[in-house]
């Protein structure tokens, strides 16, 4: 019986993976993930919704951020915190606004840091990972910014929000995954072919 992967075999291996995608594939699935995601309770009553630039063959939200738009909706993009460098605070993200590279060549918008805000202001947050599975449990590529974020999910009981949500290809899902106690599960994922929703 095969031994299951370490977090680092299945990192390269399913980056690399996403990174095989064409760029016709990529536009597919796009489309595809803005479909499910649409289905979704979620998605169609958040005000507040976070999302992200992809990276590294990540699924492409840009559709999902144009419909976000269109409903009327407040759109945000992490950016790496000016304080605590390990986590994030959430930037408005307004049509045409001035982006720049942060220190790992993943654009952010610039804005005052007046107007930034922490996860629990916001609705729903839909981030990207490198693998799941179906309890909820994500696989980021290492730096734990989302862990560290979202950190007090895991003493909130009852919590109300916000809502994570994971954006992947249908092929990143595993299994399971390997977990560390610092790891934060998410609510459900969304892919380019399906809806999971966390079991507990």
């Amino acid at each position: 019986m095969a031994q299951p992967m370490s977090k680092a075999e299945l990192r390269r291996t399913m980056r690399a993976r996403r990174r095989a995608l064409s760029p016709d594939e990529q536009k597919l699935a796009a489309q595809r993930l803005a479909q499910q995601l649409g289905r979704t309770r979620l998605f169609r009553v958040s005000r507040r919704v976070a999302c992200y630039l992809p990276d590294d063959g990540e699924i492409d939200p840009t559709v999902v951020v144009a419909r976000l738009r269109a409903m009327g909706r407040e759109v945000y993009l992490p950016v790496l915190s000016r304080l605590a460098r390990e986590s994030l605070w959430f930037a408005p993200a307004e049509p045409h606004a001035p982006l720049a590279p942060n220190r790992y060549g993943i654009p952010e918008p610039q804005v005052p840091a007046r107007r930034l805000v922490r996860a629990h202001r916001l609705d729903l947050i839909l981030l990207p990972l490198v693998a799941f599975d179906s309890r909820g449990n994500r696989l980021g590529r290492g730096a734990g910014f989302y862990d560290r974020s979202l950190a007090f999910r895991r003493h909130r009981r009852f919590l109300q929000k916000p809502h994570v949500l994971g954006l992947a290809h249908e092929f990143q899902r595993v299994e399971t995954l390997p977990t560390d106690a610092w790891d934060v599960p998410l609510d459900g994922i969304v892919t380019d072919r399906a809806v999971y929703l966390a079991e507990t």
